[in-house]
């Protein structure tokens, strides 16, 4: 089949369309790209390809907010570019991706935003947009991002408290950047760990001789995660009077937590595993976490809504790209594949493993993401007016992942043979079938960049909101009109001091108190020891309440 102009009309017959809040039968009519009709007994042109959807659902494509194409990290390059990537993304029922762009230091944001543009577009099987790294901080880095808000099309911005030495920010600087999001409309998503400790971490494991993939565990341990996280949040309630996600979210902070795939599922122990290229395969940060229950916790997180969206955090390495860090963890590149086999994973451990219904589904692989960027109701839902990025899912089909049978690149699976019942058999991207049962259909550079819109309602209508109801006001009251004492200027300050200076006060041992010791004590006049030298030091031989072993 071909995506010509004879495709772009697609009817899709007798299956339950899923949207984040409701699941209603209904078939769905598309032509030039957008979804014109979603009921029952449509009245539609001829000439329209039928797709049968009989026991299937019908749902939003998905949107992968984290991935990493084409991306030079740690002195290695990912295996997968725009092509390859999107066309996995594809296979997996994701029809939109969002991409990271990492500035190296002192390197220009608008530079690398035109790089990658120059060769996604020509790539990129599917719609994308990119998340711009703020990897340093200046007047040119304000300037850029204001640029790249105003005429590019971004709205988003990553920051990173790890990295050190890398692109980790300055606590200061952090909240300067959180500062001009604000003031631009932009999005902040934040990196947190805390990346001074961390660096002690593996110089501490290093020296202990830990050299394998288990010191990447070792060095991060989860309370650099949670301190860091407190520390952001911190940060950003500084700057907006918005802001770690269950606590606070009752607190009417305006935080979204994002996960990935491989921390909902998979557990540390991976590190300790006797085969070292099996070790080294699952190095990513955050780190996998030993306590197996951690991935369930999760799991259920996402189902209730204290974390809102799962993206793959795709960047897929080689054995051999890892392997430079055979003697050496921190030489481990970062990262894992998963942009393919996201959908499917949540799918069977969160719908089929009880932690979410199907709409629940839709909301973190699609909904929310759309929401949040901006995108929303245009993608992640499906309605009239809506794009056309479209999947038939089948909740009975099933499929084992397995490196051998994958469309992403790479040698590495995280996920191999696990089992998933919910898979993808067709996918519809702009109108344009791209996708069905194991056949593409797409063409290299059919896909196409989405500029993001800024100030998303989603987010700023609740911060606006809040700060209307919590601004601080001057008190208002009939100004003062008695007198004022003169004060005499000696050519001192007459501020007034300072929070910062300490009053000045009698230097003693004792805080300016007799030692009652050391002396015999009257209640008036001079004192009977007043011309006795003191000593310097006293030791306490009997004690009140008797000798003690301790130092005195």
């Amino acid at each position: 089949m071909s995506s010509s102009s004879a495709m772009v009309r697609i009817l899709i017959k007798g299956g339950k369309v899923v949207n984040d809040d409701c699941t209603q039968e209904a078939d769905v009519y598309i032509e030039n790209g957008i979804v014109q009709q979603v009921g029952k007994e449509l009245m539609i042109p001829g000439g329209a390809k039928v797709i049968d959807a009989s026991g299937k659902l019908v749902l939003p494509g998905g949107i992968d907010t984290s991935v990493h194409l084409e991306e030079s990290f740690m002195n290695a390059t990912t295996v997968d570019d725009f092509y390859s990537g999107t066309k996995a993304a594809l296979a997996g029922g994701t029809t939109m991706v969002i991409g990271h762009v990492l500035p190296e230091r002192n390197e220009s944001l608008l530079e690398a935003y035109e790089k990658c543009r120059n060769s996604a577009d020509s790539k990129a099987c599917c719609d994308y947009a990119l998340h711009i790294g703020v990897t340093w901080w200046g007047p040119k880095v304000r300037a850029e991002m204001e640029k790249l808000v105003r005429d590019k099309g971004v709205n988003s911005f990553q920051m990173f408290m790890a990295y050190k030495d890398m692109f980790m920010l300055r606590d200061s600087e952090l909240f300067q950047v959180l500062q001009h999001c604000k003031d631009i409309g932009a999005i902040a998503r934040v990196h947190a760990e805390n990346g001074e400790l961390v660096s002690e971490g593996a110089k501490e494991a290093l020296d202990l001789g830990i050299s394998g993939p288990e010191g990447i565990e070792i060095s991060r341990p989860e309370e650099l995660e949670a301190e860091a996280t407190h520390r952001a949040i911190t940060i950003a309630n500084r700057v907006s009077r918005m802001s770690e996600k269950m606590q606070y979210r009752n607190q009417n902070k305006v935080v979204h937590g994002e996960t990935t795939t491989a921390h909902t599922v998979l557990n540390g122990m991976q590190y300790y595993h006797q085969d070292w290229s099996h070790a080294a395969a699952h190095v990513t940060v955050p780190p996998l976490r030993l306590d197996p229950n951690t991935p369930n916790f999760l799991m259920s997180l996402l189902g209730n809504d204290t974390l809102n969206v799962v993206g793959s955090d795709h960047r897929p390495f080689t054995v051999k790209q890892k392997a430079m860090g055979k003697d050496d963890f921190t030489k481990i590149p970062h990262g894992l594949p998963g942009i393919q086999d996201r959908m499917s994973v949540i799918w069977e451990k969160g719908v089929i493993g009880g932690k979410m219904d199907e709409n629940r589904f839709v909301a973190v692989t699609s909904s929310n993401a759309a929401k949040i960027y901006n995108l929303y109701p245009r993608k992640g839902r499906i309605i009239p007016g809506a794009d056309a990025d479209v999947v038939v899912w089948d909740p009975e089909g099933s499929k084992v992942i397995s490196v051998e049978n994958q469309v992403q690149g790479g040698d590495i699976n995280p996920y191999e043979g696990l089992r998933c019942h919910g898979v993808p058999i067709v996918t519809i991207s702009r109108g344009r079938l791209v996708y069905e049962n194991g056949m593409f259909t797409c063409a290299e550079g059919s896909g196409k960049f989405c500029p993001l819109r800024t100030f998303p309602d989603y987010l700023y209508k609740k911060m606006v909101q809040r700060e209307k109801v919590s601004a601080v006001k001057a008190v208002e009251r009939e100004p003062y009109t008695g007198e004022v004492v003169a004060v005499a200027n000696s050519g001192k300050r007459d501020t007034g001091s300072s929070d910062l200076d300490t009053p000045t006060r009698p230097c003693t041992r004792h805080g300016g108190m007799r030692d009652l010791h050391e002396s015999s004590f009257s209640l008036s006049g001079a004192q009977i020891d007043d011309n006795i030298p003191k000593r310097s030091s006293a030791r306490i031989l009997a004690p009140p309440g008797g000798r003690s072993s301790g130092i005195w």
